[in-house]
């Protein structure tokens, strides 16, 4: 089923200081909605919704990831709403709505509401209330409330796509959260397990938390590819994904992207989930001839998958020719569009073996790459 995103961002967030709104600032190296965006990336369909007055910095904070960024409302429903509207045309399946404050969301957490929709129309993480409940006139204790079945809510917060979008446009707005507006127009909504880390920045001191968080829990992978392809005749090599006129072609059993080829083994290896060849056997007749952005797409949803988004690429071709320099800009962009990467991150770039071996005589391209896994 194919899932859509909404990143809800429009909001002003001056309550947590610094002069900006929340979303914008850093923490632990770069903007707060940066984390957010990344850790949804390649999932499917991904909106950020934002205030009218901040297209232009969503626009920069967003570089290199495939998202649509649209204009919010009055208020949390309304700037929901315009998110939910900008996902009709796709008309997913399914959609996971959440706070851009919150850039610690884990995969575990994600992956628990999704699998819940399997089962109900909507589903949000939370986590239950511990600590003793008061009322209270702001300086004295007026009294007590029960805790018990007393939750703490969190996003993302899933549904049913046809079913909230009905949902949304039948509420008269003012509602708490999309759990709210759920449950207004009658849906079953399942509670999912929610994290202490999840949380949603709100004050000058959630920054300190969060940047703890983000830096102190990382899991940091690094794999290297290494791969070699011989010339055969024809007319054009596949580089990275990009056609390039030349005197011969490489010899594969898929397209011999060469480049590609080492990158995909390099985030295999970070994961230690071994080559190419084990997840796609060169003696399965339907590989032939295969586009190698299937194996590198494969690789990148497996790191996403085990909560690893990519750090950086570091790629080095080995050949006389052809010249790989002309090119470079137009491959880097093409393999951060397959990563959903920022091509900041990707650095493509050529060298010759001075004339010896098999490169320097010309009888083939050879390619080395190194991948870096950082835990989301």
């Amino acid at each position: 089923m194919q899932t859509g995103i909404i990143i809800v961002a429009a909001g002003r967030g001056m309550r947590a200081g610094g002069g900006l709104a929340k979303q914008w600032r850093r923490v632990a190296g770069k903007p707060v909605a940066r984390w957010t965006l990344e850790a949804f990336a390649g999932r499917g369909p991904l909106v950020m919704v934002v205030h009218p007055d901040d297209i232009s910095q969503a626009q920069s904070v967003a570089a290199g990831l495939d998202l649509r960024i649209v204009t919010g409302g009055a208020d949390r429903a309304a700037s929901v709403r315009a998110g939910l509207d900008a996902l009709t045309q796709e008309a997913p399946d399914r959609v996971l709505i959440h706070d851009v404050a919150r850039p610690c969301v884990s995969q575990p957490v994600i992956e628990a509401v999704l699998a819940a929709l399997d089962q109900h129309s909507g589903a949000a993480p939370a986590l239950p209330v511990t600590d003793a409940l008061w009322t209270g006139d702001g300086t004295r204790v007026t009294g007590t409330r029960d805790r018990e079945g007393l939750y703490r809510a969190q996003t993302p917060q899933g549904f049913r796509f046809a079913e909230i979008l009905a949902a949304h446009r039948a509420h008269p707005g003012g509602a708490a959260d999309d759990v709210a507006v759920a449950r207004a127009a009658g849906l079953e909504v399942a509670i999912t397990p929610g994290d202490e880390t999840n949380l949603k920045i709100t004050t000058p001191e959630d920054f300190s938390r969060v940047d703890s968080y983000l830096r102190g829990n990382m899991d940091i992978r690094l794999g290297n590819g290494f791969d070699v392809h011989a010339f055969e005749d024809g007319d054009h090599v596949i580089l990275c994904g990009i056609r390039i006129p030349h005197s011969h072609k490489l010899k594969g059993h898929s397209d011999a992207d060469v480049g590609m080829h080492a990158v995909t083994d390099a985030i295999y290896g970070a994961l230690a989930e071994g080559d190419i060849g084990r997840h796609f056997p060169p003696s399965d007749p339907q590989w032939k001839g295969a586009a190698s952005e299937i194996f590198l797409r494969h690789a990148v949803e497996l790191a996403r998958e085990r909560g690893f988004g990519i750090g950086n690429i570091d790629l080095t071709l080995i050949c006389e020719r052809p010249k790989i320099g002309p090119h470079a800009d137009e491959m880097t962009q093409k393999m951060a569009k397959i990563m959903t990467l920022d091509a900041g991150r990707i650095s493509i770039k050529a060298t010759t073996s001075e004339r010896l071996g098999f490169t320097g005589r010309e009888e083939g391209i050879a390619a080395l790459a190194t991948a870096t896994l950082v835990s989301a």
